[in-house]
């Protein structure tokens, strides 16, 4: 897992052997079990990435004012289950560029900026979608933060996710072993600051 912005400069003249076009996909995780019920009801909470010449590109919190964004290899987010892809579009930016796009958009991502609710991967991940594309992610993707945002609901959530960022997963009978293990192995990542 790499962090934006590297310490490597991207210059803008490589290209991709001639063919700039790569497709855009949007790689969603489930974070719950109950996923498994809700995705059902067009609810769930759910990590997404974007695809593109060959990396995924995400947006995770930490407690530092410094970019949350990074890059994975696709359809393997540490600590979260893959559920699906989903084609958005296109880009005829080259390999080099896209990157150059991904880290001018990861300064105004910093990982202590990161909110649940208010400015999640999601966000991150529609902004990018908006910009290349012209369209929104699927309404689905983000769907549960936008209901609990604004609506009287917010408050019934536990205080861990009513602050900046997310500090504490709180402890859940429903969440397996692997995936408290997983969660983890992305803290030791220096993705996400959990207390366990």
């Amino acid at each position: 897992m790499w962090l934006f912005p590297s310490n490597s400069s991207v210059t803008t003249g490589q290209s991709n052997g001639g063919n700039n076009r790569a497709l855009l996909y949007l790689n969603v995780y489930d974070l719950a079990p109950i996923n498994n019920y809700l995705y059902w009801f067009g609810l769930g909470i759910f990590h997404s990435g974007i695809e593109a010449h060959g990396l995924e590109y995400g947006f995770g919190a930490h407690e530092y004012p410094t970019s949350g964004v990074f890059e994975v290899e696709p359809r393997s987010c540490p600590g979260f289950f893959f559920r699906r892809s989903v084609l958005l579009g296109s880009t005829n930016m080259s390999r080099s560029e896209f990157r150059l796009f991904m880290e001018q958009l990861s300064q105004k991502y910093h990982g202590d900026t990161y909110h649940l609710i208010a400015k999640n991967c999601n966000h991150f991940t529609d902004e990018v979608c908006m910009q290349l594309t012209g369209k929104s992610i699927p309404g689905w993707v983000n769907r549960l933060a936008r209901l609990v945002s604004g609506s009287f609901c917010n408050c019934l959530l536990p205080e861990s996710i009513q602050v900046t960022a997310v500090r504490h997963l709180p402890d859940h009978p429903a969440y397996s072993d692997e995936f408290i293990t997983g969660l983890r192995k992305v803290q030791k990542l220096g993705y996400f600051h959990y207390e366990f």
